[in-house]
C-alpha cells in the first residue's frame, strides 16, 4: 500500500458527518483511500493531549485514542468509499483492538500521525442492499507496524432502527442515582472528576456501577437514544485500571495493551447499568499480561462484554518480540 499512502494527507480532519462526530475537534481523520477491491488505508493525527485521552504517567498514547481512531475508521470508509449514505445508522457488534509496540506512540513534541490499513468485508444482505460490515485493520506508525484491531457494525435506515428500539424497550423515565461514591480519578487513570465514569455502591454487595454523564462534551459528543459502546469501554478501562493496580499495591505501572468486545444489546438510560468483574488473573511475570474479564448488565441482561489484558509499562508482550513497551 505504498502507492496510497503516499498521496494522504495530515493538514486538515475530515469533514465531522464522516465520521459521526459534532465537535471538529474529536475527529481525528485527516484523508483516506480506497486501495483495490477490498483494501483501504486512512489517516489520522493524534493530539498531544487531550481533555479524556490524555497520554498515562509514562507518557503513553491513550489506547482508546487506537479504538475512537478504528471506529472512525469504519464509519468514514463506509460512507466515502462503500456507498454507505450519510444518515445511516451504525450499531456495533464488535470491537477489538492490540497495541503490540509502544515506542512510536509515545508523545513527543508534535502530533502524531498514524495510518489505519485495512481490509473491508461486507457482511449480510437484506432486502435494501448490505447491512452489516466488517473491518480489520493494522495501526501504523513511521513503516512500523504498533498494533491490530477489528470491528464490525450492522448498518440500518432510520425506520428499521425505529423498529429494532421498539423491540428493545428504550422509553423510560432516567435512573435516580443514589447510594453510590465517584471513585476519585488518579485510582482509574483519569486526571479530572467529570471523566470518572465508575462509581461504588453503598450497599453490601459493593457493587460498581457506571455512571452515565449525558453532558460530557466528549462521551456524549452528539445525542444519542442509547449508551453509546464508547462509553461502556471507558467504564470497562476504569474498572480494569483500579483493579489490576490495586491487587499490585506498590508494584509498576499497567497500560492497557488489548481489549476484545462483544455487544449483545443496546444500554438504555433509564436503566442503571452494573460493571462486573468475572475473571480475573494477574500476571505472575514481569512479561507476562494480567487479564481481566468484565461486563456491563442492566438486570439480567449482558450489554457488552470485554476481555482485556494489562501489561507492565516497560516489558515486553509475550510472543512480540519486537514489540517494546
Amino acid at each position: 500500500m505504498v502507492t496510497a499512502v503516499g498521496s494522504l494527507r495530515f493538514l486538515q480532519p475530515v469533514t465531522r458527518e464522516l465520521v459521526h462526530r459534532s465537535s471538529v475537534a474529536e475527529v481525528f481523520l485527516t484523508d483516506g483511500v480506497r486501495v483495490g477491491d477490498q483494501g483501504f488505508v486512512v489517516a489520522a493525527q493524534w493530539p498531544r493531549d487531550h481533555a479524556l485521552y490524555h497520554p498515562d504517567e509514562n507518557g503513553l498514547s491513550d489506547p482508546l485514542l487506537f479504538a475512537e481512531t478504528l471506529r472512525q475508521g469504519m464509519v468514514y470508509v463506509a460512507h466515502q468509499h462503500r456507498g454507505v449514505p450519510l444518515g445511516t445508522r451504525f450499531v456495533f457488534r464488535s470491537l477489538d483492538f492490540e497495541v503490540t509496540d509502544q515506542v512510536p506512540l509515545r508523545v513527543r513534541g508534535v502530533p502524531l500521525p498514524v495510518l489505519l490499513e485495512g481490509e473491508w468485508a461486507w457482511d449480510g444482505d437484506g432486502p435494501r442492499g448490505r447491512t452489516g460490515a466488517r473491518t480489520d485493520v493494522r495501526l501504523v506508525v513511521g513503516g512500523r507496524v504498533c498494533g491490530r484491531g477489528s470491528a464490525s457494525m450492522l448498518m440500518v435506515d432510520d425506520r428499521r432502527y425505529g423498529m429494532l428500539r421498539e423491540l428493545t424497550g428504550a422509553e423510560g423515565p432516567e435512573p435516580e442515582v443514589t447510594g453510590t461514591l465517584l471513585v476519585p480519578p488518579h485510582r482509574v487513570g483519569r486526571l479530572r472528576w467529570r471523566d470518572c465514569v465508575l462509581e461504588r455502591g453503598c450497599g453490601v454487595d459493593g457493587a460498581w456501577w457506571l455512571r452515565v454523564d449525558r453532558d460530557h462534551a466528549v462521551l456524549f459528543d452528539h445525542p444519542t437514544d442509547h449508551i453509546p459502546l464508547m462509553v461502556m469501554l471507558e467504564g470497562f478501562r476504569q474498572l480494569g485500571h483500579l483493579t489490576v493496580h490495586e491487587a499490585d499495591a506498590g508494584g509498576p505501572a499497567f497500560a492497557l495493551a488489548r481489549a476484545t468486545v462483544g455487544c449483545f444489546a443496546f444500554g438504555e438510560f433509564h436503566r442503571p447499568t452494573r460493571l462486573v468483574v468475572e475473571q480475573y488473573a494477574p500476571g505472575g511475570t514481569e512479561r507476562e499480561m494480567s487479564g481481566l474479564t468484565v461486563a456491563a448488565v442492566q438486570g439480567d441482561t449482558v450489554l457488552a462484554r470485554a476481555e482485556t489484558s494489562w501489561v507492565r509499562v516497560g516489558s515486553r508482550a509475550p510472543g512480540e518480540s519486537g514489540a517494546s513497551w
